[in-house]
């Protein structure tokens, strides 16, 4: 089966993840960018995922850094777990992760394989962390990755450039802008 379609992803878009310092400013921007993606690719027909993170308090989904604190977050049903306000969720699809890649543990890879996924989009926080290794991830499936420079973000600019750098330097991601992805969607439209 050939792998030809794009799928947006947006990578924790969650309450908790715009408290913090440098996020929070930008909250605005990143939900107005990712909004005009999801528009975007629901002109398109292209699937849209939604990936957020929730951990179980019986610390069973607990990374080895809350182990050792002793502390957990990002607990199913807290309102940090809640999408920011203002992003438009209708028709997306949610995936529930656990770690920083929105592959590991979940059934990712599957729905991309199923949907005939080739290329993902991606969108959100954070960019070294979460949007990075969800992008690695990717290239190790064989899926091109995408990263929306104007869509993503960090608690600090230097963290966000060096990674966007590495991956593009690594080949394993492309850089594109909203505009420039919506113009691609937009032509691939009137081709078919």
């Amino acid at each position: 089966m050939t792998h030809t379609r794009d799928a947006l992803v947006l990578v924790d878009l969650q309450n908790a993840f715009f408290d913090e310092e440098g996020l929070a400013e930008r909250q605005t921007e990143i939900v107005d960018a990712a909004n005009r993606l999801i528009d975007a690719a629901h002109a398109a027909g292209l699937p849209i995922y939604m990936i957020t993170t929730e951990h179980s308090r019986d610390e069973s989904t607990w990374t080895l850094n809350m182990l050792e604190a002793g502390t957990g977050f990002l607990f199913q049903g807290d309102e940090g777990t809640q999408i920011v306000p203002g992003l438009k969720t209708t028709d997306t699809t949610k995936v529930e992760k656990t770690r920083d890649s929105a592959f590991f543990g979940t059934d990712l890879n599957m729905r991309f394989v199923n949907k005939r996924i080739g290329r993902i989009i991606l969108a959100g926080v954070s960019t070294h962390g979460c949007v990075a290794q969800t992008t690695r991830d990717a290239f190790a499936h064989n899926i091109r990755a995408t990263i929306v420079t104007d869509a993503v973000a960090d608690t600090r600019d230097d963290y966000h450039r060096t990674q966007i750098n590495q991956l593009e330097a690594d080949r394993q991601a492309t850089l594109a802008t909203v505009d420039e992805i919506i113009a691609r969607w937009q032509a691939e439209a009137s081709r078919s």
